[in-house]
């Protein structure tokens, strides 16, 4: 088997992911940086220096995206490596940022060995890919792909009453429109997998070729109040005692959809939630993910199945919110495949049951992501932890894929 004769520098690589981590740094390990709050523009600033030092240009687009781009032999659209630098609150070291770092790390593995590309690179960082500042989540590359309305998503507010245009202004990052990035080579993305799956299966990396279609419902229950305490049971229209049946339900017939389905009831309200009163309304969530949108449509018949009364309370459902599912370009995918093979990683291919820039930007750009393994699991949170050795292997795989795609 053929090794790459060029890798990444593994102890550089392990710095810039700690220097990094300084700008919001927590008590446990972990990172608190909100998009285009001080510690946000102080690692946008970072990034930006970094860049400059390695003599590529950066530009900045009206939604606070940077691109910095190395220089190739031809004036050609790019290879882009990108991914987000800010974070949840008291989230981890490595969600999003590891895929910034990666295109720094690929564009300094290239200048320590005297290689200039035919194709330019460009790293790019999306503005506000978490949400957990200015909602929704992805709000920049969902513009780019055109998915939300830009004069829309400036006039969104934070806790604080500050509009996302405003921190734009404010952190000197507001660019120009005509900066952003229209078309490219390819794009792509390195990202912890935020899973358990690699780590139990001892695999080094994942081959993402979908982000998994979703369809979410609120199933509300309604029934009537009484005495907890007076109210024969035989005499009850308790809307929590249905709930708990349509849930128990749900999870009977969803279980044996298919192995590679998830769904949760994650949000319930229980009316008016005093314990001495019968509940006389429940409110709840069912959200199921999968990559086969048919899977995916036999769940919403499922709950859509589900009785309109039940214990004499009367039950309704209304679908929130959905999307199909989003699958990489396939001729990238190859290229991330055979670099991975021509490294000698172990690997699978594999779906993601998050959402990533990715995923808008494969609209409209060629794109595939790669995903390596985190400790237990663990993401948004102070506990996630990718191992250095690890995040070395994800960033070889995204240099010999440029090497591939570039020279």
């Amino acid at each position: 088997m053929q090794v790459q004769k060029v890798l990444v520098n593994g102890e550089r690589l392990k710095n810039t992911i700690e220097a990094f981590a300084d700008f919001g740094r927590t008590e446990k390990g972990g990172v608190t940086r909100l998009s285009l709050s001080e510690q946000d523009v102080l690692a946008r600033n970072y990034f930006r220096s970094c860049c400059e030092e390695l003599g590529m240009s950066v530009r900045i687009d009206d939604l606070g995206n940077m691109y910095g781009t190395y220089a190739g032999t031809e004036d050609a659209p790019p290879v882009v490596i990108g991914s987000h630098l800010d974070t949840v609150k008291k989230g981890g070291r490595f969600d999003g940022v590891l895929g910034v770092i990666a295109g720094l790390e690929v564009v300094r593995t290239l200048a320590d060995h005297g290689i200039q590309p035919r194709l330019p690179v460009t790293v790019m960082n999306f503005t506000n890919e978490e949400g957990a500042r200015f909602e929704p989540s992805m709000m920049a590359s969902g513009v780019l792909s055109g998915k939300f309305d830009k004069e829309e998503m400036l006039k969104k507010r934070d806790t604080e009453g500050t509009a996302f245009g405003e921190a734009l202004e404010a952190g000197g990052y507001a660019g120009e429109a005509g900066n952003r990035i229209k078309e490219a080579a390819a794009y792509l993305e390195l990202h912890i997998e935020q899973g358990p799956v690699l780590e139990r299966e001892k695999l080094d990396i994942g081959l993402v070729d979908c982000v998994v279609g979703m369809a979410c419902y609120e199933v509300e229950v309604t029934g009537e109040s009484d005495h907890a305490g007076t109210t024969p049971m035989d005499m009850r229209r308790d809307a929590l005692f249905a709930a708990a049946d349509l849930i128990t339900e749900l999870r009977r017939k969803l279980g044996v959809l298919d192995p590679e389905l998830v769904y949760t009831m994650g949000r319930m309200n229980v009316l008016p939630n005093i314990h001495t009163v019968i509940p006389n309304k429940v409110i709840f969530t069912v959200e199921a993910r999968h990559k086969n949108m048919d899977i995916v449509r036999e769940v919403e018949e499922i709950i859509n199945s589900l009785p309109e009364e039940l214990l004499e309370c009367t039950v309704s459902k209304r679908k929130l919110w959905g999307r199909e599912t989003v699958w990489f370009d396939e001729s990238i995918c190859a290229k991330v495949e055979e670099a991975a093979v021509a490294l000698g990683y172990s690997h699978k291919k594999m779906a993601s049951g998050a959402g990533h820039d990715a995923q808008f930007v494969a609209g409209f750009l060629p794109s595939a992501m790669i995903f390596v393994p985190s400790v237990n699991g663990k993401s948004h949170c102070e506990e996630e932890l990718t191992s250095y050795g690890d995040c070395e292997k994800g960033v070889n795989v995204v240099l010999e894929t440029v090497l591939s795609l570039a020279l």
